[in-house]
Order: structure tokens, then C-alpha cells, then sequence
């Protein structure tokens, strides 16, 4: 039914199914089976972690890991003991029925009912189709948060049993923390690296391929839950670090195989899972307490909201890609609880918690909430706030080229500036796993040789071989390369491919750089730091030198203001009206200007001040001898400057008084020296002294 799937997850459907058939299993006289936590926890709940390490997609986990890690570790953390201390404090101020629950059971309680599930998040964000980095951020979040969830488990049901907890007990509880996380990583990859080399001898009997991959994998999440390691850490680290050897090993009929195997297998476990919780919700023994389940519902939803919020500012101060709060509300929303928290109830001794029945009534409650309500409306508020979806096509071979060449363009970038960022590790961690992990991992010549490639070699082959066998030599179509030509004959193949118009050596130059120059070693060089830079020897007979030219400039320019007369500005139309009218005698043109100074104005441009041009001020006195009174008294005519002649250049033409001894009386003459100020009543322009 199409129309209902699309409004209600399938998990709250298979819930139900399972209410109903525990109902009509009551209903008929008979006891319903419950969710056994030994049948969920070795059989049910495996298949499923195994597909999403398998096929987690590994660049974003990567790229994202510090946050995922945060979310994890710290959110987990928090919800735990923050749910853990309310409830204490609720349970005190309760009433009778809740006073004898200590803060040991709460805190347990808290640590159970904290995590995220991997099983309900996957069942409901996978029908959304939300975008990849909030996929990966929740779904992460709860993958890694096993580890934290075992810890806390483990530690206050065993401080239950304690008469007395000491200081030494808290550390050694928080040293195991790291003993579980990384114990169970630490078997994931050894079991991880066992199939691999497992893989590589299995060509003979390509049937039993997929057996190895199931075989190692529930072998290590069953060795780390032997010593109360993070089984879920270990299938993850198994099948992330499995898959790249394994796949080139196998044939494609057992990858496919493995493949649609495990989508198989995960959704029979997870639909067995939430069925099985509807059934066990009406065969269970309950205790209702309106106030203890009530509180621990808000108190639930309050410490989510709070820990995602405070978390994300504090993660956003280092991220490029800051978490939006469309992204920040997806996340808090999308902490969903499941059966994991149920099977952990569900395991806890009578004996020590006597309150398990209310603990398992309030978890069954908090499941319910988050599967049914959340579940059913983060669809319809995802398309309400516009969320970007995730991508259906995959990305073509373009992108993929460009994601590959920004990648090592970014990794010599860090290489040149000294820092040690992922792009850094992740460059030494792939030359590494080139150079030793491959030639150990991988049989034969897909060690050294890209898969693309190999398929080629192989489709030219194959096609070499029909045309052989179909007698079609003469005819050869134009597709076939000349490699393919050379390779026609199988039985005198040569070992090496060899190009028609390249030597061996030539060839073997060409495979290095197109497939080494780009991983090539490169020289570690130092950081920048100011304080560390060598001193140039050079660098003070370069700063005298500069020093010297800068005092040389600033005297010439303090000369030039000195001897250099002024450009004329001109006045506006206005101005010059009024300094005619006010002495007219002034401007008048004299009878005899043939040997007073001239200074020529380019007619080009007369508005522009540099285009005033002292050709000849050189007058009768200037040769030893005092100017008269007469010619003082005549002033300055201004003429226009006649244009020069075609092929003439006015700039570098020498004019007749541009010899240095004209120059210099020119400048001698240029400064008239100190003027009186014009008294009040006189005209602009005396008509002389």
C-alpha cells in the first residue's frame, strides 16, 4: 500500500504487525516469545552493523570524523549523566514508590535510555533520503556511540554490586573506555587484514569467496564481545578495512553476491527486530508510573536539544562547512532510540534492580515516542524547512578527476605551508598502503595495476581472441587499437604489452610518470616562522643603498620646488573681468614686444596648466647688463605657440634656448624672490613700482 508507507515508516509498521500478533498469540491462550537480549545481540544485531561498515561510505566518515566523534563521545556522555542526575532528583522528590532508587540505578538508566540506534535511524533516514552529511552525522553518531553505551553499562552495573566506590574505581571505569573503543578497533582490523590475505588465494574456488567475508566478520565482533569489547566498533573496523583488498581479490559474481547477501540479511534482522519489539511489548511484565516515564520522556527530548545545540557551537568554530540550524534541528529530531536500549534492560539482574520492570516499561515508551512520532514527521518537516536531499545519480568520471586532483593539490599545499592537516595523513597513509599493504593484500598484477586498466587489457584480449577464432584478421574494424593487433595471437604473447613506436625503456619511462610522479616523495620543507629565517648578508648594503637613493630623490624634488616657477592658474571668466576692470591699463598691448619674454601657451589644451611652456624669458639685461625702467615697466606678453611642422616632434625637438647655459639663466630668472603682501585699496596688477 504505497499511500500508507509514504506517510508511516516501515518500523512503526512492523511495530505494529507485532502488537497485533502478540495480541491474537495472547488472545488465543498462549504465552508470547520476547525479545531474548542473547538472540539479539549474537544474531539479530550483527548483519546489520556489518552492511553499514561494509558499505559506509568512507570519504564523508572521514572528512566529518571529528564531529561524529564529538556527537559520540561528549553528546553521549552528557545524555547519561544528565538524565541520569534528574531522574535521581526526581525519583527523590516523587513519593513513596520512587525514594528506594538510588543514583547508581538511575545513572544506569541513563546511560541505556542516552544512546542513539544505528537499527531505527537507518530504518528511518533511509526512507527520507536526507542528505549525506547529516546522514552521516547521525547515523555515525550512533555506530560509534556503542562504545560509550558498553562502558557506562558495564561500569554502574558493576558499581551496583560494590559496597563502596573509590576514586581508583572512577579512573579505572574511565580508562576503560578507551580500552573498549580501541580494543574493539583493534580486533576489527586484524580480522579485517586475515580476510584480505584469505582473499588472495581463493581464485580456484571463487564459490566460497563470500563465506570468508560473513566468517571473519562475525568472528571479530564475537572475540571482541568475548572480553567486553565494542562488538559494533569491531564489525566496522572489519568491514571498512576488508573491503577495498577483498573486492579486488574476488570475482564480480561474489561481489555482487556479498552484496545483495547482506542487504538481504540486515533488513530480515531489522524487521525481526521491530516486530519483535510489538510482541514483547504485550507479552512483557510492565510497572506504569505516570511520573517516572512522563520525566523521563521530556528529560529525554530536553538533553538532546540542549547537548546538540551547545555541541554544534562549539563544533562550528572549526568547521568550514558550519552545521546550519535547519542541520542543527535534523540532528536533535533525528536521536531516535530502539531495541538495542531494550535488550540492555532487558539483560539487567532482578536480583540488583529490582525496578527493571518500570525501566523497561519507560524505555518501551520513549521507543515508541521517537519511532512512531519523530519518525512519521521528520518527512513531511524535512520538505517544510527545504532540506537539501541527497543526490540520486552518482557522480560521473569528471568529478571524480577533479576530486582527485583537488585532493593532491590541497595535499602539496599543505606540504608547502608546514601544516599537518587530514589531507597530509591521508596522502602518507595511501603511499603507504601502495608501496607495502597492496603487494601483501592483493594477488597478482592488480597490486600494481589500476582495476580500469586491467578490465581494458582484458576486453582487448577477449576481442583479439573472437576475431582470431572468426577468421575476420583481414577485416578488422577500426576500433581495435594496435595493441589489440599485436595481441591477436595469444600463444606468442609477449609478458610485457609493448607499443609499436616506443622503445622498452621509453615505455617503462612513461609508466613511471603516469603512475608514480603524482605519489611521489616529497622533500619535507620547513615551516615559515620569522623568527627561524636566515639573515641575508646582502640585506644591509641593500637597505644603504635604498636610503641613499630615497635622501638623493627627496633633495632633487626639494630643489626643483625651489627653482621651478609656479604653473599659472587660470582664472575663470569672471575673475578675469574683474581684474581688467579694475586696472585696464594693465593688459593693454604694448607698441614694441620684440624683444620682451614670450611664454607660449599649446593651444591644444588651454585649460590645462601643463601645457604653459617657458620658451623664451630671456630679456635685453640678462647679458650683464641692468634692465631698464622702461622695459621693466612694460611686463610679460603672452603669445600663442605656432605649430610645429609635420614630422617634427615638439617633445624631443631642441628649441634655441635649450642649451644649459640658457637653461640656467632660465631658472636664475624664474624666481622672482620675495613679494610684498598688496595693500588694501590697490588693483590686482600694479602698473609698476
Amino acid at each position: 500500500i504505497p499511500s500508507v508507507s509514504s506517510i508511516v515508516p516501515e518500523s512503526c509498521l512492523l511495530i505494529v504487525v507485532g502488537l497485533l500478533v502478540g495480541g491474537l498469540i495472547k488472545g488465543v491462550g498462549e504465552k508470547p516469545p520476547i525479545l531474548n537480549s542473547d538472540i539479539f545481540f549474537l544474531f539479530l544485531l550483527p548483519p546489520i552493523i556489518l552492511d553499514a561498515g561494509y558499505f559506509l561510505p568512507l570519504r564523508q566518515f572521514t572528512e566529518n570524523l571529528g564531529t561524529i566523534l564529538i556527537f559520540a563521545v561528549v553528546g553521549t556522555l552528557w545524555n547519561a549523566f544528565f538524565l541520569g542526575g534528574l531522574m535521581y532528583a526526581v525519583c527523590q522528590l516523587g513519593g513513596p514508590g520512587l525514594n528506594h532508587i538510588g543514583l547508581l540505578a538511575n545513572l544506569l538508566f541513563g546511560s541505556i535510555i542516552s544512546a542513539v540506534d544505528p537499527v531505527a535511524v537507518l530504518a528511518v533516514f533511509e526512507e527520507i533520503h536526507i542528505n549525506e552529511l547529516l546522514h552521516i552525522l547521525v547515523f555515525g553518531e550512533s555506530l560509534l556511540n556503542d562504545a560509550v553505551t558498553v562502558v557506562l553499562y558495564h561500569l554502574f552495573e558493576e558499581f551496583a554490586t560494590f559496597e563502596q566506590v573509590t576514586i581508583i574505581d572512577i579512573l579505572l571505569g574511565f580508562f576503560s573506555f578507551f580500552v573498549v573503543s580501541l580494543g574493539g578497533v583493534f580486533v576489527g582490523v586484524i580480522y579485517g587484514v586475515i580476510t584480505a590475505f584469505t582473499s588472495r588465494f581463493t581464485s580456484h574456488i571463487r564459490v566460497i569467496e563470500p563465506l570468508f567475508v560473513f566468517l571473519y566478520s562475525y568472528m571479530a565482533y564475537l572475540s571482541a564481545e568475548l572480553f567486553h569489547l565494542s562488538g559494533i566498533m569491531a564489525l566496522i573496523a572489519s568491514g571498512v578495512v576488508m573491503r577495498p583488498y577483498v573486492e579486488a581479490n574476488i570475482s564480480h559474481k561474489s561481489h555482487t553476491t556479498i552484496k545483495y547477501f547482506l542487504k538481504m540479511w540486515s533488513s530480515v534482522s531489522e524487521t525481526l527486530i521491530f516486530i519483535f519489539l510489538g510482541v514483547s511489548t504485550v507479552a512483557g511484565h510492565h510497572y506504569w508510573n505516570w511520573t517516572f516515564v512522563i520525566s523521563t520522556l521530556l528529560f529525554c527530548l530536553i538533553a538532546r536539544v540542549l547537548g546538540v545545540l551547545v555541541l554544534t557551537w562549539f563544533i562550528n568554530k572549526f568547521r568550514i562547512v558550519k552545521l546550519t540550524p535547519k542541520d542543527q534541528f535534523i540532528i536533535a529530531y533525528g536521536g531516535l532510540r530502539g531495541a538495542i536500549a531494550f535488550s540492555l534492560c532487558y539483560l539487567l539482574d532482578y536480583k540488583h534492580f529490582g525496578m527493571r520492570d518500570m525501566f523497561l516499561t519507560a524505555i518501551i515508551t520513549v521507543i515508541f515516542f521517537t519511532v512512531f512520532v519523530q519518525g512519521m514527521t521528520i518527512r513531511p518537516l524535512v520538505d517544510l524547512l527545504a532540506v537539501k536531499k541527497k543526490q540520486e545519480t552518482k557522480r560521473s568520471i569528471n568529478e571524480e578527476i577533479h576530486t582527485q586532483f583537488l585532493d593532491h593539490l590541497l595535499t602539496g599545499i599543505e606540504d608547502i605551508c608546514g601544516h599537518y592537516g587530514h589531507h597530509h595523513w591521508k596522502d602518507k597513509l595511501n603511499r603507504f598502503n601502495k608501496k607495502y599493504v597492496k603487494k601483501c593484500l592483493i594477488a597478482g598484477e592488480r597490486s600494481k595495476e589500476p582495476q580500469l586498466i586491467a578490465f581494458y587489457h582484458k576486453m582487448e584480449m577477449k576481442q583479439a581472441i573472437e576475431l582470431v577464432e572468426s577468421g575476420g584478421i583481414g577485416k578488422i574494424p577500426s576500433a581495435v587499437s594496435t595493441v589489440s593487433i599485436q595481441n591477436i595471437n595469444p600463444k606468442t604473447l609477449p609478458v610485457e604489452r609493448i607499443l609499436p613506436a616506443l622503445s622498452k625503456d621509453k615505455e617503462e619511462e612513461i609508466r613511471k610518470i603516469l603512475r608514480n610522479n603524482l605519489q611521489k616523495t616529497r622533500q619535507r620543507l620547513r615551516s615559515y616562522n620569522r623568527h627561524t629565517l636566515v639573515a641575508d648578508p646582502y640585506e644591509e648594503a641593500w637597505n644603504q643603498m635604498l636610503l641613499r637613493r630615497q635622501k638623493a630623490r627627496q633633495l632633487e624634488q626639494k630643489m626643483n620646488n625651489y627653482l621651478t616657477v609656479p604653473a599659472h592658474k587660470l582664472d575663470s571668466p569672471t575673475m578675469s573681468r574683474a581684474r581688467i576692470g579694475s586696472d585696464p591699463l594693465a593688459y593693454e598691448p604694448k607698441a614694441d614686444s620684440e624683444n620682451l619674454p614670450i611664454i607660449t601657451i599649446d593651444p591644444a589644451s588651454p585649460q590645462s596648466p601643463e601645457s604653459v611652456d617657458l620658451m623664451n624669458e630671456e630679456p635685453k639685461g640678462c647679458g650683464g647688463l641692468p634692465p631698464s625702467p622702461e622695459e621693466d615697466e612694460e611686463g610679460l606678453v603672452m603669445r600663442v605657440k605656432e605649430p610645429s611642422s609635420p614630422g617634427t616632434d615638439d617633445v624631443f625637438t631642441p628649441g634655441t634656448g635649450d642649451s644649459p647655459s640658457n637653461q640656467r639663466m632660465l631658472r636664475c630668472l624664474s624666481d622672482p624672490g620675495p613679494r610684498p603682501e598688496p595693500e588694501e585699496g590697490e588693483p590686482f596688477i600694479p602698473k609698476g613700482q
